[in-house]
């Protein structure tokens, strides 16, 4: 079949490659542009390029997506194979293990409580930091509800919505299979075949595209979701991609798929464990079918073998018992994912790095803001020079939000000591880290609309790696009333843990 991957009289957009980005951005798409007379959607999807499944963990940002497409929770649940995550548990990242015990801090959802007249954080700085609990445990219940291997919520209570923030844990593979499904009776319509190759036009945009199996397809907007390759974008238009790991020095990682020791899976956790070692860190997914699991690492400073063997060593396995994979990738982006009538959307646009699952927060604040700038009328490249600078902004601002996971350690190992070099540090987070000795950081330090991440998640950061342990952050006493509040959270922390029901036990009754 020759001709236009859409239909008569409206615009049609053609999406190159399947996957998370690929499905997720045709759903979104049909969903939002679902009503509009004449605008048709077309993916193409080669069957035998897999998805590469880095990213099996999403932020609270994933539940607002997820209601928007129309998709029951329930249903992905049992669907995607999903399982519920209030955050990240960072093991060993201030300091490696030594005689002394191992550091642990937390980065849970659930932004700090907020009381009228009385700033919590303010006065957890102003305690003796030598008695004081941790800051995630302090300002918030939810740490003590992850801990307990709690969910987030009643197994009754309306989808997406519950007393604690949350997001999930899933099965890419799976989670692909049920986008491409509910993309399809959205309107999608889904081509099996391989890109072969594209022609430009006078002007340099893209004129057509050729399959394998379809011949030349048109389209008055191409998106590529072609992955690394970046087929489109880079490829035919040769946007370069911008490097950025001069800040962010990890670029492969060993993935792999475990399923749970006997009874292991009765104390599922509803938090991703991220454990620091010498050249990067392994994360750690509880799934409901098993365990997802992967070493990042920076080759610089480790190679693959001992990459592998420190896979192992986390597993408790000897090396050759372990098979991963290897996922390899160059931390950057695209300045210009956005040229003429062609978009880049997920790794094809860049990527970072697997910490905080910025991979797929990326894709969906690319697809929302394609799906409200997109043009119905006019030339099809009117919003590029928008999308493109908010885009690079907001890779820009997740570049520096990572790069302080890794800054303020204090393990001595060579790709740490290169983390904490003032060269690797942007002119912006350095500004801010100085000006954070003195004040919390608070929301007028963010411009909402290239921030994915709000101000109270740097204070978790800060405070969790011992940012504000120095002598000199605060001299403000704690007053009567902050100190009833502290221990009102602590209160209402244990009975939420009382009320909950276990992780294990709220999946199981969603997926029944």
């Amino acid at each position: 079949m020759n001709g236009q991957a859409g239909g008569e009289g409206g615009r049609s957009i053609l999406i190159v490659g399947g996957g998370t980005a690929g499905w997720l951005t045709a759903a979104y798409l049909a969903r939002y542009l679902g009503g509009r007379p004449g605008v048709t959607i077309t993916l193409l999807e080669a069957p035998e390029i897999g998805t590469i499944g880095v990213g099996e963990g999403a932020f609270p940002t994933m539940r607002q997506t997820l209601r928007f497409l129309g998709i029951d929770e329930a249903h992905f649940i049992r669907a995607a194979g999903a399982t519920f995550k209030q955050g990240i548990r960072f093991d060993d990242w201030r300091h490696a293990p030594s005689s002394e015990g191992r550091h642990r801090y937390w980065h849970p959802f659930e932004p700090p409580f907020q009381a009228d007249g009385i700033d919590l954080v303010a006065h957890w700085l102003a305690q003796d930091s030598a008695t004081r609990p941790p800051f995630a445990e302090a300002v918030t219940i939810q740490h003590r509800v992850a801990a307990a291997g709690r969910g987030p919520k009643q197994a009754g209570e309306g989808a997406f919505d519950g007393p604690l923030s949350y997001a999930y844990h899933f099965d890419a593979h799976r989670l692909v299979e049920l986008l491409a499904e509910h993309g399809v009776t959205l309107g999608v319509r889904h081509l099996h075949g391989r890109l072969i190759g594209a022609v430009r036009d006078e002007g340099g945009a893209i004129d057509h595209v050729l399959t394998d199996r379809h011949g030349a397809l048109t389209a008055d907007l191409y998106v590529d979701c072609t992955g690394q390759r970046a087929e489109l974008i880079g490829g035919v238009l040769g946007e370069e991609l911008v490097s950025v790991r001069d800040q962010l020095f990890t670029n492969r990682a060993l993935a792999c798929r475990l399923p749970y020791d006997e009874g292991a899976a009765d104390g599922l956790p509803t938090m991703t464990v991220a454990t620091a070692h010498p050249a990067g860190w392994t994360w750690d997914i509880g799934l409901a079918q098993g365990r997802g699991i992967g070493t990042v690492y920076s080759d610089a400073h480790m190679d693959d073998d001992r990459a592998l063997r420190t896979l192992a060593a986390y597993l408790g396995r000897e090396p050759e018992a372990v098979e991963p994979r290897l996922l390899t990738f160059e931390p950057g982006y695209r300045r210009r994912p956005w040229i003429g009538n062609c978009v880049a959307i997920g790794l094809a646009g860049g990527f970072l790095e697997p910490l905080e699952s910025t991979g797929i927060v990326l894709i969906e604040a690319a697809v929302a803001m394609l799906a409200e700038l997109f043009p119905h009328h006019g030339p099809i490249a009117a919003p590029a020079a928008r999308f493109n600078a908010l885009m690079t902004a907001r890779y820009q601002t997740i570049t520096d939000f990572l790069k302080l996971h890794y800054c303020l350690s204090r393990r001595d190992e060579p790709f740490w000591r290169d983390n904490g070099d003032a060269a690797s540090i942007s002119d912006r987070l350095r500004d801010l880290l100085e000006q954070w000795r003195y004040r919390p950081p608070g929301r007028f330090d963010f411009t909402l609309d290239v921030e994915s991440f709000a101000y109270f998640n740097y204070q978790y950061i800060l405070y969790g790696m011992g940012f504000a342990d120095e002598d000199g952050r605060s001299s403000s006493p704690v007053s009567g009333e902050a100190e009833r509040l502290f221990r009102k959270l602590q209160f209402f922390g244990e009975r939420a843990v009382a009320d909950l029901p276990s992780h294990g036990d709220l999946v199981a009754a969603m997926r029944a």
